[in-house]
């Protein structure tokens, strides 16, 4: 995975986040039913948890990247 692949699916886990927290703020505000309300809290959490596990992800796929790359530098300039 690319630098700029990276930062464009942490833009979208941020973006997911953003939206989520906000919608629900809105929810809560509004005099909504018990099951819009339940529902839509439902599907914030299940969006952030996956948000939040496409960050995890993709900082470990970078820092394994660099973690490499700086292996092979390090290898290389001992020759």
């Amino acid at each position: 995975m690319t630098r700029r692949e990276s930062w464009l699916f942490r833009g979208f886990a941020i973006w997911t986040i953003w939206i989520w927290g906000t919608r629900i703020w809105n929810v809560f505000g509004d005099d909504n039913s018990a099951g819009f309300v339940v529902v839509h809290v439902a599907l914030a959490l299940v969006s952030v948890v996956f948000a939040a596990a496409a960050l995890v992800a993709v900082s470990r796929i970078r820092r394994r990247k660099e973690i490499e790359r700086d292996g092979i530098l390090a290898t290389t300039n001992r020759l």
